[in-house]
């Protein structure tokens, strides 16, 4: 409530009768007043969509239309007819001794931190990008919120706003498990990969991470129906050998309801890293299941509740990924791996020998040999497979044995020739975020079947051999024998990006800014401004991703460099887009700023 103290005067009742509207400033604010049925108002001049004055629209039966767009707003309290608006600030007027006075600092509805984060859900609804991209920018500028939140209309619960980075991802969370019935797909895990980027990338550009990852969502809940979740079972003594066994004998089936009710007991009665093994079991009952996406998605839905929070949002999270295990392909129905050797039947055979393989290596010490990396990428899947059940009878971990598949995948993008078709970049890619999510879930869970994610990991390295006939050239470390600034190296890279097709020219860029002693950080801050400014399909924000995972994997300079040239090649070979999402964030941040978007550049 105002009070009479607060209230200052601006203008004069006769005058404003007659002219029907004036633009007044307070401390730098314009509000606009308008004279309507004998009553005075006042609101922000700014039109809360895109900043146009408001006093330059038209006022009728007490509504107020901005003339840019046609946003209308109801006088008295500023409530938008359009929810793609944003209501507009009010500012309570009283008429005294002639003079008409307003409170130019009401006390706000809720708290900033509240309203942008149900302006937020507004956007999700409705997939509005601009309101996601203004919601992303006024929560970071909010920062630490002790405002609790008023009814989340994304997903019905109250909650307590706590920061940019956070508010985002639970909210979308919410929404995505919630309004999606095929569950967990490519916007929670464009959300996910999004999470994890944000401490690598510039601080401009962490609000730019927050949007990419909730505008995907969005857009892939748009126009679908809702997800209704099962409930567990009422029996909370049930052990964990006997709910693994019940689930993955569901997801046999293709039962997706039964499946669900056992995983939510699961989740009810065991620990996380039960629960996991659990998951990673049915993953990996079947060969490559979705073409790598089953894994890699369980895998970014554990990673998002690190995040968010396993304890508060673990039924929904895992409960909206067992369609992708229901759901899915699997490739030992697919040509590919029965044709012209059966790869299959290869792998199947080397699952039926792994309890032996594992009691066989149990308490020894297993160090990568030399050339073992080598020997993955070779043309004999029996000698591969070969290497990889002989190094778990010499006692190689889950972990051990999955990073070195993963070095494998990676050398397969990082080799992968221009001269094969563009789709094929897609190929070398699922291998590679599919070696990169094996190796995550090893420091999760140490199921032993996990071992069998690293053959099939080995298998689709093995099938994807001919995309790098020949190898891509790649240089030696030194070889570059630079004396440049890696500031003007990081320059250059960011100039390829605006070019189509300079993807071998990415990756020497990347292994001269290590020749030149350039800070990593800052290369990989570099990387995600170049993919943030993009309209970066799904598989190149995996990507490079994957990339700064693997970086912070391995220890050895060779195999940091190949972590880093990977993405760089695979984003110049998409790039550049046409910006279109970047065009929306930067004016939201004008906007933000107070910028007038209406006014002539």
């Amino acid at each position: 409530m105002s009070r009479a103290a607060d209230y200052v005067p601006v203008a004069d009742v006769e005058d404003l009768r007659e002219r029907g509207r004036a633009v007044v400033s307070h401390d730098g604010r314009a509000i606009a007043l308008f004279h309507h049925d004998g009553e005075m108002y006042a609101v922000d001049n700014r039109c809360p969509h895109m900043g146009f004055p408001l006093t330059r629209g038209t006022v009728e039966d007490g509504v107020l239309t901005c003339h840019w767009h046609h946003a209308r707003f109801e006088l008295e309290e500023g409530d938008t007819f359009d929810i793609w608006a944003d209501d507009v600030q009010t500012f309570p007027t009283e008429v005294r001794d002639g003079r008409v006075y307003l409170d130019p600092d009401p006390e706000p509805d809720v708290p900033p931190a509240t309203h942008w984060r149900n302006r937020l859900a507004d956007g999700l609804q409705e997939n509005l990008s601009l309101v996601m991209a203004k919601s992303v920018i006024g929560l970071d500028e909010e920062g630490d919120s002790e405002a609790r939140s008023a009814s989340d209309r994304a997903s019905g619960e109250r909650s307590e706003p706590r920061d940019g980075f956070h508010t985002p991802i639970e909210t979308a969370v919410n929404f995505g498990t919630k309004y999606r019935d095929t569950g967990w797909g490519r916007g929670l895990t464009t959300l996910g990969c999004m999470a994890n980027l944000h401490a690598d990338v510039g601080g401009r550009d962490k609000r730019r991470a927050m949007f990419v990852g909730v505008r995907e969502v969005a857009d892939e809940c748009a126009g679908e129906p809702p997800r209704f979740q099962q409930y567990g079972f009422e029996n909370r003594e049930v052990s964990k050998e006997r709910l693994k066994r019940w689930f993955r004998d569901n997801c046999e089936v293709r039962d997706s309801n039964g499946a669900e009710r056992v995983l939510l007991t699961a989740i009810a009665n065991l620990p996380e890293e039960d629960v996991a093994e659990i998951l990673f079991a049915a993953a990996t009952d079947h060969l490559y299941m979705n073409a790598s996406h089953t894994l890699d998605f369980i895998n970014t839905a554990f990673e998002t509740l690190d995040h968010v929070g396993y304890e508060d949002h673990a039924d929904a999270v895992l409960a909206s990924v067992v369609p992708q295990l229901t759901g899915a392909t699997r490739m030992e129905e697919q040509s590919a791996w029965r044709n012209p050797v059966d790869i299959a039947d290869l792998v199947f055979d080397a699952h039926d020998r792994l309890g032996g393989l594992v009691a066989a290596g149990g308490g020894k010490t297993w160090e990568r040999p030399e050339g073992f990396v080598e020997t993955l990428m070779g043309e004999d899947p029996e000698t591969i497979l070969d290497a990889l059940t002989d190094a778990i009878r010499a006692g190689a971990t889950r972990e051990q044995l999955a990073d070195a598949v993963a070095r494998a995948a990676t050398r397969r993008v990082v080799y992968f020739a221009t001269n094969n078709e563009f789709g094929d970049w897609d190929t070398v890619h699922h291998t590679f975020t599919y070696a990169n999510a094996v190796h995550r879930a090893t420091r999760r869970t140490d199921a032993v079947e996990l071992y069998r994610a690293c053959f099939d990991g080995a298998m689709s390295v093995y099938l994807d051999r001919f995309l790098n006939s020949p190898r891509a050239p790649v240089p030696e470390p030194g070889e570059s024998d630079t004396t440049r600034d890696p500031g003007e190296i990081r320059e250059d890279l960011l100039s390829c990006f605006d070019e189509q097709g300079q993807v071998n020219r990415a990756g020497r860029l990347v292994h001269e800014h290590f020749d030149a002693g350039g800070d990593a950080d800052d290369l990989k801050r570099t990387l995600g401004r170049g993919l943030l400014r993009e309209d970066a399909d799904f598989h190149t924000l995996q990507n490079l991703e994957a990339g700064f995972r693997r970086f912070e994997a391995v220890d050895e300079g060779e195999a940091k460099r190949m972590a880093l040239v990977a993405p760089a090649r695979y984003m110049a070979a998409h790039f550049p887009t046409r910006r279109e999402a970047e065009q929306t964030f930067s004016i939201a941040t004008r906007l933000h700023r107070g910028e007038r978007l209406h006014e002539v550049e």
